[in-house]
């Protein structure tokens, strides 16, 4: 930032209008008629995004030197008198532009530019646009993609440092955004009357340093075994957990036993599934089970405040997930119902059919779906006590029953959460689709690309404006992220947190203006 002297263009726009004139006889050129459509199309992507940029130059010109309306007085109260021209680069996603502004200061003090704040400048170089295009291209894929096709596709040049800390400060009013939204905001009342909460957990590789304690006491041990490379096998010590939470509602879907199990001869088409509504994910590497639970029950509450919906939590299995569920519903009064995802009941029964039934695949898949359909109907326990039975007349050894033993307990340990007669027949989901999908997308997809070994930060950032593009937020919360940015970066600097009125520019003279009509006289 530099002093400048005060001086106004006549004609602000000159450059731009003479770019475009410099375009549209090109156009007419030979030159450009021996071009194909493609070829035409990328001249004009960058010739235009010149004339863009020259534009929105001249405008800023036209707005300098914004000169406050009346006295600057600082957060403090401290009247700032002397006044100064300053400039400052600006990268935009047409180019760099610079903005002349007036500067208030005083003795040892950091000047206020009430421009800045009328324009909402952020602190740094890179304008709110650019740092949107950042955060959208770090959700999508890696921070060496997202370089690339931010200078492929915009006039901004982000090196690939610049490029993951501006992704940082683009998720830090996260939490801040869904906490006033819950605030601010009603529960919408034509929504399904079954809410669902799920929640799962999904590894990624982190660097050592971000590893929880216990992960990283059992990292250190890793080169004493193995080779450095993370092998198969080699990530079990690699990993940090995120735990990944979903809410949504949708409306009922009765089904029978047969329904989710039909005959192989039955070709009835299959009835209509209800669709999720309103459907909130996100992930946290931060934060733990717990606090991301209770996050869940919070936007439950949120879309139910009265618990006049039927809350369902469809869970894979995980004890520790189980038992922060029943202490949050026990202590918030809500009658959760807690659901074993199918899927993965279904494995276990598939393991101990195949112990059971090794060389007959034909018997297989019959023995499988009558104990499948068995646990639909309700009947776990018997179905655990059924197939023990059979392995002991069998007399199978015990490595050969183990899978058999294995699923038995499963059954008998989760029988209070398999209760599917009931779920099926009062309309609830009975498995986890929904989450698996939002690991593989949320998670698995962005954060475990080969060779990526994230720090805590950046991972976090990353997570979070995936999840406010998988859950339909992001538009609104850059809205949101710009306003506070205004607040930490300008309001907050003056009195009474209010930016000064800066003069506006004086309209052109008729003399200064563009004639766009000519009178052609014949």
């Amino acid at each position: 930032m530099g002093a400048a002297p005060c001086s106004t263009a006549v004609e602000p726009f000159a450059a731009a209008e003479q770019q475009f004139e410099t375009l549209t006889t090109f156009l007419r050129s030979e030159e450009a008629c021996s071009l194909t459509h493609s070829d035409l199309e990328r001249k004009l992507e960058v010739e235009g995004r010149e004339l863009m940029r020259l534009l929105l130059q001249a405008h800023l010109d036209v707005r300098r030197p914004g000169a406050a309306t009346g006295p600057v007085s600082d957060a403090d109260g401290v009247v700032r008198a002397r006044a100064q021209i300053h400039t400052r680069g600006l990268e935009s996603i047409f180019g760099t532009v610079t903005v002349a502004r007036t500067g208030y200061g005083t003795e040892g003090a950091t000047s206020l530019h009430p421009l800045d704040g009328a324009l909402n400048l952020p602190v740094e170089t890179y304008s709110h646009e650019v740092r949107r295009r950042v955060a959208v291209e770090s959700a999508k894929s890696s921070f060496d993609e997202g370089v690339k096709s931010l200078e492929a596709y915009t006039g901004a040049h982000v090196p690939k440092r610049q490029f993951e800390e501006l992704v940082g400060r683009a998720a830090e009013d996260f939490e801040t955004f869904y906490e006033i939204r819950h605030e601010c905001a009603t529960a919408d009342p034509h929504t399904g009357p079954i809410l669902v909460l799920t929640v799962d957990g999904k590894g990624v590789v982190m660097r050592p340093e971000d590893l929880r304690e216990a992960t990283r006491r059992a990292a250190s041990t890793r080169g004493e075994t193995f080779t450095a490379r993370l092998g198969r096998g080699q990530r079990l010590h690699a990993k940090r957990m995120a735990s990944v939470a979903a809410v949504y509602t949708i409306d009922p879907f009765v089904r029978t036993p047969e329904d989710i199990l039909p005959p192989a001869e039955k070709t009835a088409e299959p009835k209509t599934r209800p669709r999720p509504q309103h459907k909130r994910v996100w992930a946290s590497l931060e934060q733990t089970p717990d606090e991301v639970i209770t996050a869940m029950f919070d936007e439950a509450d949120h879309r139910d405040p009265k618990h006049q919906k039927t809350w369902v939590a469809l869970v894979d299995g995980n004890k520790t997930q189980i038992r922060i569920l029943r202490t949050l519903a026990r202590k918030r009064k809500i009658p959760l119902q807690i659901v074993v995802d199918f899927i993965h009941v279904a494995e276990y029964v598939w393991s101990a059919g195949l112990a059971l039934s090794p060389a007959d695949s034909h018997a297989l898949d019959s023995w499988v779906r009558v104990h499948l359909l068995e646990i639909l109907r309700g009947k776990a326990g018997y179905v655990a006590a059924g197939m023990r039975r059979s392995a002991t007349r069998r007399s199978l050894p015990a490595a050969a029953r183990k899978p058999v033993d294995v699923c038995a307990d499963y059954l008998l340990t989760y029988a209070p959460y398999l209760r599917y007669h009931l779920a099926l027949s009062s309309g609830l989901p009975i498995a986890t689709g929904v989450i698996e999908g939002a690991c593989r997308h949320l998670v698995n997809d962005r954060m475990n690309l080969t060779g990526a070994r994230w720090s805590l930060t950046g991972a976090e950032a990353v997570l979070r404006l995936r999840a406010l593009r998988s859950s339909d937020d992001f538009d609104d919360y850059w809205v949101f992220h710009e306003l506070c940015e205004h607040q930490r970066n300008h309001a907050s600097l003056y009195a009474h947190e209010h930016v000064p009125a800066t003069t506006r520019p004086t309209p052109p003279t008729p003399r200064q203006s563009r004639r766009t009509l000519r009178l052609v006289k014949k």
